[in-house]
């Protein structure tokens, strides 16, 4: 249930709750609500999922600048891969530059964002440089502000089944020094014996 609620799986949580035959203290609406900022940024519409983050709680924004600097961030590599230059140049300056003073990590983050107009092609820019144009890029600013969410909810911001299983592989790993011991294999579920 933990996994369905923090990773946005609504209607898999509804349906869980619903046959496991438990209340459930989770408010279904804020999964859609986080759900469709999710879905926002990963499409690119990074000033809708602003409107919506602020409209869920203005403070989250407020009282987290990392955050917002990404977003920030986030707007600009839009701009850039429409190809709105004079924009992104505009919005640089405005936005992100006063930004980038305050903090010099902000800053070396807007160097790197910047970076991106010096190439003429994604398969002319370093891979690092490359890298912020990737779907990937948007995947980890949604996860950045759904865990934001999470925790002005007063929710965890991980699942609690992703962290098992870090530990599973943490102790396998410490039984591999020194056992032989059935592993999992995590890609069919089947249980093997290596020997050492």
């Amino acid at each position: 249930m933990d996994y369905l609620v923090i990773e946005g799986y609504k209607s898999a949580a509804e349906e869980f709750c619903q046959e496991a035959g438990i209340e459930s203290s989770v408010d279904f609406e804020s999964i859609e609500r986080r759900m469709v900022i999710r879905e926002a940024l990963q499409r690119g519409d990074v000033s809708d999922a602003i409107a919506r983050v602020n409209d869920l709680n203005p403070e989250i924004l407020d009282t987290n600048p990392a955050l917002y600097f990404r977003l920030q961030q986030q707007k600009l590599i839009e701009f850039i891969r429409q190809g709105k230059i004079e924009e992104a140049l505009q919005f640089a300056q405005d936005e992100l530059a006063p930004r980038g003073e305050e903090n010099p990590e902000f800053l070396s983050e807007l160097e790197k964002t910047m970076a991106l107009l010096a190439f003429e092609s994604s398969i002319q820019a370093p891979p690092a440089i490359n890298e912020l144009l990737s779907p990937a890029q948007r995947m980890r600013t949604a996860g950045e502000v759904n865990a934001a969410i999470l925790d002005s909810l007063s929710q965890g911001k991980e699942a609690k089944l992703i962290s098992l299983l870090r530990l599973m592989c943490w102790g396998e790993s410490l039984l591999d020094e020194n056992a032989e011991f059935p592993k999992l294999d995590l890609n069919d579920g089947t249980f093997s014996r290596e020997a050492k």
